[in-house]
């Protein structure tokens, strides 16, 4: 799990109540009276706490069989290969950062581990409108589209527009709400700059509804994954060699 917050701490949540039996969160931010309209782990109790440890207990309160780590750390270009490594099962990516996230897909796509990624999740009020794709084939989303042009700057992905990169990514097709110095909210960027985000200083708003659901769709995938036989060929069970009576 990379990210707890909006969408990662819903993910988080899924995995440990679907019998996940081991999972490795990775976040460096601590709990912020401004995360509680959208967060999780967001208590007035937790305020302060690193994200990691309060969603580890939580975590283990589900399930005392799960083992849990709780790492304090981003996951960067720089900490990559101490962060995921070979062993892991699957990546649910729900990390803010484009460079982060364009170096996380990259490191598993050259490895070859299963992953999901997600798109923005600010800015929009309808989760029925959220659906999932492969990451060359999202629109409406500013986040994806700069990881996408990150990928083809930086890690040689693909520019063909219809050329699949066998990355699903969690979206919304809802035309983003932007906000204006009055307070109020329109459809348009002009009055925001670059890199706009979720806070409380003229950013995004945001709704727990949406980014729960992100968090959410992006568990299903996950779930789905683990279950369906898309294990490493290592851990593949070979089929029993038939007996006479079965030949």
């Amino acid at each position: 799990m990379g990210g707890i917050g909006g969408v990662g701490s819903w993910a988080a949540e899924a995995m440990a109540r679907s019998g996940v039996g081991e999972i490795s969160l990775f976040d460096m931010d601590d709990v912020c009276v401004s995360n509680s309209n959208r967060q999780l782990h967001a208590l007035d109790s937790t305020v302060g706490r690193p994200k990691v440890e309060v969603m580890a207990e939580r975590i283990r309160a589900i399930n005392p069989d799960c083992i849990v780590h709780a790492m304090s750390d981003f996951v960067t270009r720089d900490t990559m290969a101490e962060c995921i490594t070979p062993d892991m099962d699957f990546v649910i990516d729900c990390i803010d950062s484009v460079n982060a996230k364009a170096a996380l897909i990259s490191w598993c796509k050259r490895r070859k581990i299963q992953m999901v990624t997600t798109g923005g999740a600010g800015g929009q009020i309808d989760p029925t409108l959220i659906q999932i794709a492969d990451l060359n084939r999202t629109f409406n989303d500013p986040l994806a589209s700069k990881v996408r042009s990150t990928l083809r700057r930086d890690y040689g992905f693909s520019r063909t527009p219809n050329r699949h990169y066998s990355v699903p990514c969690v979206f919304s097709t809802e035309q983003l709400r932007y906000p204006k110095p009055d307070g109020s909210i329109c459809l348009e960027k002009k009055f925001v700059g670059e890199g706009v985000k979720l806070d409380c200083a003229g950013g995004f708003g945001a709704v727990m509804m949406v980014t729960a659901t992100f968090g959410m769709v992006a568990a299903t995938r996950a779930v789905d994954k683990l279950v369906s036989g898309t294990r490493r060929p290592s851990e593949r069970v070979k089929p029993a060699a038939a007996t006479p009576d079965q030949a």
